[in-house]
């Protein structure tokens, strides 16, 4: 699946549905901030605000938001907290106690899925890209990395997902099960066609497991890829691409021109 590139979103989002990404003690949480967490609210950290409040970093169904815990502790207020020249003064906290924790397990939850290895496992850079095998533009975007793959500067991870097809999933197993997975899937790619057979049970769940998440990430298009970025801040964030990359793109996400 291809999209045009004004659907191409850039960063991951928050992860909804995810209860284990909470950073927070719930029971060091204020009685006003716990009542909002027994409410379905994840409480990610807490911060510093002006005129004696108390911020905290939550979120819920994927929308971030600050709560600012009044000085008496007794009340809590849900919002965007303003200064007197109309500056936010929450956006920023958001961002380094909300989004960044949440990108950096997303990438955890990356680094922990099952994925093929394409380049050198010592290469600077790490991509993951989610590939169906009945995908041609999982196929085209193998192709149009080959450069930077080849001379070891980037690594992708591809993380074998059944999605497009009946006999996807099939697909998908056949290569994680594979005795060498990688040049199966590099065959695959060079027009070698991989054909569904039954795998072993571990096999199977390792393209469910993918698969979940893969939809827990709310992603709709193969290929997808995923790599870090350095924020302003030096926050490492993550930036996404659905679909095939453009040219602009696609050095964006390899770091370079092609070598």
């Amino acid at each position: 699946m291809r999209l045009n590139q004004n659907t191409i979103m850039s960063s991951f989002v928050l992860l909804a549905g995810l209860g284990v990404i909470s950073t927070s003690h719930a029971d060091d949480l204020p009685a006003p901030v716990q009542a909002l967490a027994d409410q379905g609210l994840e409480i990610h950290g807490q911060f510093d605000a002006p005129g004696g409040l108390r911020g905290y970093g939550a979120s819920v169904q994927g929308q971030d938001m600050a709560i600012y815990l009044t000085p008496d502790g007794e009340h809590a207020v849900v919002g965007t907290l303003m200064d007197s020249e109309g500056n936010d003064l929450t956006e920023a906290q958001l961002d380094e106690h909300v989004r960044a924790p949440l990108e950096a397990q997303t990438w955890q939850l990356l680094s922990e899925s099952h994925w093929i290895q394409d380049g050198d496992a010592d290469a600077p850079r790490v991509i993951y890209t989610f590939t169906d095998a009945n995908c041609p533009y999982c196929r085209q975007l193998w192709q149009d990395v080959r450069p930077w793959v080849d001379a070891g500067e980037v690594q992708l991870r591809h993380i074998m997902v059944g999605i497009l097809a009946p006999d996807s999933p099939g697909k998908a197993a056949t290569i994680l099960g594979a005795d060498d997975p990688a040049a199966t899937l590099h065959g695959h790619n060079r027009g070698e066609e991989v054909e569904a057979s039954a795998q072993p049970r571990d096999i199977e769940e390792q393209v469910y497991a993918n698969n979940q998440l893969f939809e827990e990430l709310g992603l709709y298009a193969t290929p997808t890829s995923a790599f870090q970025r350095e924020a302003e801040n030096g926050n490492i964030r993550i930036d996404r691409i659905q679909g095939l990359p453009s040219d602009e793109r696609l050095i964006d996400m390899m770091g370079s021109e092609a070598p």
